[in-house]
C-alpha cells in the first residue's frame, strides 16, 4: 500500500508520534562597524544597542517605495522612540533629521559582496545552510521523516503589509523561546531551549499539525511551523480539498436551480445569499469576512461589498443589465470587471441599492457564516470557498480540451496549457505588476528571434544552392549533402518557432500571475492526466517544489483522469 493509503485514524487524531527539534531562531543582531554611522540633524550619534538595531530595518528599506510613505514613517518612529534609551529620547524627535544614508550603503555593499563571493565561498554558505536544514528541517512523524515547512522564526523587521495597511512600519518583534508553545507526543525527545532559555509551554495535542506556534506582536494572531506541502499529511488535505470540488460537480445544478428561485424569494435575506451565491458561483469572487477597522487595509470580498463598489448599467457597450465592480480584495489587488447577469440579479440589485449611502453594505443582511451554514445544508463540507477551487479546475479542464492540438509540438502544447491556466488566473483575478525587468528580457529575446531569422534565411539559401548544385551534377555526393542543409533548415526553423511561442508566451502573462491558482486552486491531476496523454514530460509544468507538492497526483492519475 502507498503512504497516501496507510490506516485511517480515528476522527480528529492527526498523528500517534511527533518528535522534532523545536524552531530554528535567527541569529543575534551584530552591532555595525564603528566607521558606519547614524547621523541626527548632520552630527554622528552613537546609538545604543537595541536603537541601533531598529534603525537597520529603516536604512535597509531607504530605496523602497514604503519608506516614502507617512503612515510607515509615522508607525516606525513611534515604535522606535518606545525602544530607545532616556537620553536618545531627549535627542531624537524628528525622523526628518535622521539621516540613514550610511547604514543603508553598509547594507547594499555587503549584500553585492556576497553576490560576488567565488564559487567555493558560495558553496560552504550553503553547506552550513544545508546543515541547519538537515537538523532542524524535519520531523518524525508516525516513523516517516518528514520535511518541515518554516522551521526558522521570521527574522524581528518593520511590518509591512499589504496594499495601504494602516500598520505598516511597526516593529515586528524578536521571537523569543519564551513566546513560543512546542507541540510533540509524550514519550519523544522534548526539543531543548536555547541555553539559558525555557519554552514558553510544551503540549502533547495529537489533533493539530502544528509543531511549534506564538503570537505575532501586530495582529496579535497565531503563527505556527507546520509541516511542507510534500508530506503526507498536508498531501491528504489536499486531495480532500479536491475530492470534495469533484462531489460539488454532482450537485452543483441543483444548487444552481436552487439560488435562481430563491432570486424571487419573500425574504429580501434569502434573495441577498441567493444573488451573493451567484456572483461567488459566476464569477469566482471570494466569500469576504467580517473585519475590525483599522486593523487592516481596507479590503473587501463577495457578502462584504459596499454600495460605492458596484455601477449598474441597464445597457453598456451593447450588453444589458451589466454590474460594473470595483473594489480590493484579498492582498488589496483590484477587482474591475464588467458583466452582464441575468434580468433577476439586476433587478434584485436595484432593490439592494435603494435608499442606501455609498459606504452601506450591499448586502446588509448576509454573513459569510449565514451563508456557509447555507451551503452545508446543501451538501456535506460545502463552503464559498469550494466553488473557486471546482470552478477553477472545471475551467482549466474545458480549456486543455478546447485548446490542446495532439499534433503540435511540445512547445506549440505548453503554450496551450498556459493558455488554459490564464484563463483561470484570470477568473481568480490573479494579477501582477509588470515585473522590472520585462521590458529588457522581452529586448533579449526579440534580438534572439532577429538572429535566428537570419540563420534561417542564410540556410534556405544554403538549400537553394545545394538543389541547383545537384540538378547539375546529379551526384550522389550532392544529393547527401542537400538532405543535410535541409535537415538544419529544420532544425533552425523549429527553434525560431520555439522562440516566437515563447515571446507570445511571456507577453500574454506579463500582468498574470500564474503560480497561486496552479498550487491552490487547480486539481493538479488534471494536468498529470493532460501531460500523460499528450507526451508532455511532467517537469514542464511543475518544477520540483511543486511536483514534491503534488507526489499523490503523479502517482494516482492516469491519463484518462476527469476532474
Amino acid at each position: 500500500c502507498s503512504r497516501w493509503e496507510e490506516e485511517k485514524k480515528e476522527d480528529g487524531v492527526k498523528w500517534m508520534q511527533l518528535e522534532h527539534r523545536g524552531p530554528y531562531f535567527v541569529p543575534l543582531y551584530e552591532p555595525l562597524p564603528e566607521d558606519v554611522r547614524f547621523y541626527y540633524d548632520g552630527k554622528p550619534l552613537k546609538l545604543s544597542l537595541a536603537t541601533e538595531e531598529i534603525a537597520t530595518f529603516y536604512a535597509k528599506m531607504l530605496d523602497h517605495e514604503y519608506t516614502t510613505k507617512e503612515i510607515f514613517q509615522n508607525n516606525f518612529f513611534h515604535d522606535w522612540r518606545k525602544e530607545m534609551s532616556p537620553e536618545e529620547q531627549v535627542i531624537i524627535k524628528d525622523l526628518d533629521k535622521c539621516d540613514f544614508r550610511e547604514i543603508h550603503k553598509y547594507f547594499v555593499d555587503k549584500n553585492e559582496a556576497r553576490k560576488a563571493l567565488p564559487k567555493e565561498e558560495k558553496q560552504k554558505l550553503k553547506e552550513e545552510a544545508d546543515k541547519i536544514q538537515e537538523e532542524y528541517g524535519y520531523c518524525i512523524l508516525d516513523g516517516h521523516r518528514e520535511k518541515i515547512g518554516n522551521f526558522k522564526t521570521e527574522p524581528p523587521g518593520l511590518f509591512r503589509g499589504r496594499g495601504e495597511h494602516p500598520k505598516m512600519g511597526m516593529l515586528k518583534k524578536r521571537i523569543m523561546p519564551e513566546d513560543v508553545i512546542i507541540n510533540c507526543s509524550r514519550d519523544s525527545k522534548i526539543p531543548e531551549p536555547p541555553e539559558g532559555h525555557k519554552w514558553k509551554e510544551v503540549r502533547f495535542d495529537n489533533t493539530v499539525t502544528w509543531l511549534a506556534s506564538w503570537t505575532e506582536n501586530i495582529q496579535n494572531t497565531l503563527k505556527y511551523i507546520m509541516l511542507n506541502p510534500s508530506s503526507k499529511l498536508k498531501g491528504e488535505k489536499d486531495w480532500e480539498k479536491y475530492e470534495v470540488a469533484r462531489r460539488l460537480k454532482g450537485v452543483v445544478h441543483t444548487i444552481r436551480a436552487q439560488y435562481r428561485k430563491d432570486w424571487k424569494s419573500k425574504e429580501i435575506k434569502k434573495r441577498q445569499r441567493a444573488v451573493a451565491l451567484y456572483f461567488i458561483d459566476k464569477l469566482a469572487l471570494r466569500a469576504g469576512n467580517e473585519k475590525e477597522e483599522g486593523e487592516t487595509a481596507d479590503t473587501v470580498g463577495c457578502c462584504s461589498l459596499r454600495v460605492e463598489h458596484i455601477q449598474l448599467h441597464p445597457r453598456l457597450d451593447g450588453q444589458e443589465h451589466v454590474v460594473e465592480f470595483d473594489f480590493l480584495g484579498k492582498d488589496s489587488i483590484r477587482y474591475c470587471n464588467k458583466v452582464s447577469v441575468e434580468r433577476p440579479v439586476f433587478q434584485n440589485l436595484q432593490l439592494f441599492m435603494k435608499n442606501k449611502d455609498p459606504t452601506d453594505d450591499l448586502f446588509d443582511q448576509l454573513t459569510t457564516t449565514f451563508l456557509n451554514k447555507h451551503l452545508q445544508h446543501l451538501m456535506d463540507g460545502l463552503t464559498a470557498k469550494v466553488f473557486r477551487t471546482y470552478n477553477a479546475s472545471v475551467t482549466l479542464q474545458e480549456q486543455l480540451k478546447a485548446l490542446t492540438n495532439p499534433e503540435d509540438n511540445v512547445a506549440g502544447k505548453l503554450l496551450s496549457y498556459n493558455r488554459a491556466n490564464r484563463a483561470v488566473a484570470i477568473l481568480c483575478n490573479h494579477q501582477r505588476s509588470i515585473p522590472k525587468t520585462f521590458a529588457r528580457s522581452m529586448e533579449v529575446l526579440q534580438e534572439k528571434i532577429d538572429a535566428k531569422k537570419k540563420q534561417v534565411e542564410e540556410a534556405q539559401e544554403e538549400v537553394k544552392k545545394a538543389e541547383d548544385e545537384f540538378k547539375d551534377t546529379k551526384d550522389a555526393k550532392a544529393e547527401v549533402i542537400v538532405e543535410k542543409k535541409k535537415k538544419l533548415l529544420n532544425r533552425l526553423e523549429e527553434q525560431l518557432s520555439r522562440l516566437k511561442v515563447q515571446a507570445t508566451d511571456k507577453e500574454e502573462n506579463k500582468q498574470i500571475a500564474l503560480g497561486t491558482s496552479k498550487l491552490n486552486y487547480l486539481d493538479p491531476r488534471i494536468s498529470v492526466a493532460w501531460c500523460k496523454k499528450f507526451g508532455v514530460p511532467i517537469e514542464k509544468i511543475f518544477n520540483k517544489t511543486q511536483r514534491e507538492k503534488f507526489a499523490w497526483a503523479i502517482d494516482m492519475a492516469g491519463e484518462d483522469f476527469e476532474f
